[in-house]
């Protein structure tokens, strides 16, 4: 145990006792039977554009988005803005598609999106698939809020060694399980209202009291290496880090908004223009997204690799430690413990959300379908709830004794996973043209080789593809859901032909895609 800063530590812990107080409460915020799964799991679907816009930016703007964009600028450069680029791009897939989504999941009592597969293509093995890619993707982006908070908490000096390193991690995802299992959706969506203002102080307050410190904008920029201002020049015959770097923007667009905790966000809002008015306005997190980048930056400039608050997490946190290490050296004690608790509190929000998420596709989309058809209401509400528990509990074991570096290899193979449901999902939404088992076909083959390929150049997110000797880096979750794609469109024509013509019962009509 290093030496505690008890004035940082006691405003967190103040925060944090808040947060706790409200997630509690929230269980009586627009009430409703917390024994029906729609109540505990979605909030009832009754959150309107403010709400939801907090709920859905705390949900993608989380504990390890506020370390590591900051922390990959100050480690790489330039690729770190990458990040606003493709939540750019992600914006105007929400308000074009997901309204359909919450418009068909309303009319039909739809909570997951495997209810949506499911009952669109008719095809309980391709639902199966798609459950289990969200729980699969989701379990290590839970692990990596951890990273997040560990950080902070040793950036207070409370860190050390086996159990006593690991108690304060321990303390706060008990009191994680124990708000999420009584409020539901209701504690992530209050809570999340609490550590989106507490982030934005932060992050503002950073950008203009850092660069005052430091002499200006022009010094910070000065400081910062030229190779990684901007991206490298390809060289001739590639597109080089050009390409690598549009195609992971495209790609993260993309899988955005695949993932539970994502779905589970717009699925709680009360309407589907209540989707669309946040796809206007979450744009917003882009801004402070690119601020946290330019803070990586700062850090770069003022030096931290050589401050004596950096050595306190560099062994065990490396460059994840830049940004805690910054603030140390240039706030009070006070805004510190401010600083940190809004991580802390953004690593609870998503982390919760995640959880229900997860809690929910299993038991909608195993529990309900393959073990216990006939069970009540009650009875699934309650198989969610504990669900939850064992979700969270599990991301818990994997932080404290597998190696942090894991987490993040399995979270970049979430990413090459949880794409591959977009023919599924989001074609689906528009079209009943592909044969179900075609869809199943091109997701097998997307995420095996996907997963290969994430593999061979040690989950790398960046694949050297060389056509013709002309080489196309790029991002493997975009190259391996094209190949879904094609396989889909190939062999379902092949399926049809061999299966017959006649149609699989689709649940939906037309216009149920519509408000």
């Amino acid at each position: 145990m290093a030496q505690i800063d008890w004035t940082a530590l006691t405003v967190f812990i103040v925060l944090f006792g808040f947060i706790t107080w409200l997630g509690f409460m929230a269980a009586r915020w627009k009430r409703g039977d917390l024994d029906l799964l729609h109540e505990w799991g979605l909030g009832g679907r009754r959150f309107g554009t403010v709400i939801t816009w907090f709920l859905v930016g705390g949900d993608l703007y989380t504990a390890y988005t506020f370390i590591a964009v900051p922390a990959l600028a100050f480690g790489a450069g330039a690729v770190a803005f990458f990040a606003m680029p493709y939540t750019i791009i992600s914006y105007p897939i929400l308000f074009v598609v997901f309204p359909r989504l919450w418009n068909v999941a309303h009319k039909h009592g739809y909570i997951t999106v495997g209810d949506f597969v499911r009952g669109r293509f008719s095809n309980r093995w391709l639902a199966l698939a798609v459950t289990i890619t969200g729980i699969v993707a989701t379990m290590p982006y839970i692990a990596l809020q951890l990273i997040g908070l560990q950080v902070v908490i040793a950036g207070m000096g409370v860190y050390g060694t086996g159990w006593v390193g690991d108690l304060p991690l321990i303390i706060a995802f008990v009191i994680l399980a124990a708000f999420t299992y009584s409020s539901g959706l209701r504690a992530p969506a209050a809570i999340a209202i609490v550590k989106d203002v507490l982030i934005y102080i932060t992050a503002f307050t950073a950008v203009v009291v850092i660069p005052i410190e430091l002499g200006g904008y022009d010094k910070v920029f000065a400081a910062v290496p030229p190779a990684k201002l901007l991206l490298a020049v390809p060289a001739a015959g590639g597109w080089g880090s050009y390409g690598a770097y549009a195609t992971l923007a495209l790609g993260s667009a993309m899988a955005l908004f695949l993932y539970p905790h994502s779905i589970t966000g717009i699925l709680s809002a009360s309407s589907g223009h209540a989707v669309r008015r946040n796809a206007a306005l979450l744009p917003a997190y882009s801004l402070m997204l690119g601020l946290l980048a330019i803070v990586g930056f700062m850090a770069i400039a003022a030096g931290v690799d050589k401050l004596p608050e950096f050595k306190i997490g560099f062994d065990a946190f490396k460059n994840n430690f830049a940004v805690p290490a910054l603030f140390i050296h240039a706030f009070p004690s006070w805004f510190v413990g401010v600083a940190f608790a809004a991580v802390g509190i953004g690593a609870l929000v998503p982390a919760a959300i995640m959880s229900i998420a997860a809690a929910n596709l299993y038991t909608r989309n195993i529990y309900r379908e393959f073990i216990r058809p006939d069970c009540s209401a009650a009875a699934e509400a309650q198989v969610a709830k504990w669900v939850s528990l064992v979700v969270k509990f599990g991301a818990l074991v994997f932080i404290i004794f597998v190696p942090t570096q894991y987490a993040i290899f399995l979270q970049l193979l979430g990413g090459v996973w949880i794409i591959q449901t977009f023919p599924s999902v989001a074609l689906g939404l528009y079209t009943r043209w592909f044969d179900d088992w075609a869809l199943l076909l091109g997701w097998a083959v997307g995420t095996g080789l996907g997963t290969w390929m994430a593999v061979s150049v040690n989950f790398a997110a960046i694949y050297p593809v060389s056509i013709y000797g002309f080489n196309l880096p790029g991002y493997t979750a975009l190259y391996t859901v094209v190949l879904n794609l094609v396989i889909a469109v190939v062999f379902t024509p092949i399926f049809r032909a061999i299966r017959g013509t006649a149609a699989r019962l689709d649940e939906t009509v037309p216009a149920d895609y519509h408000a």
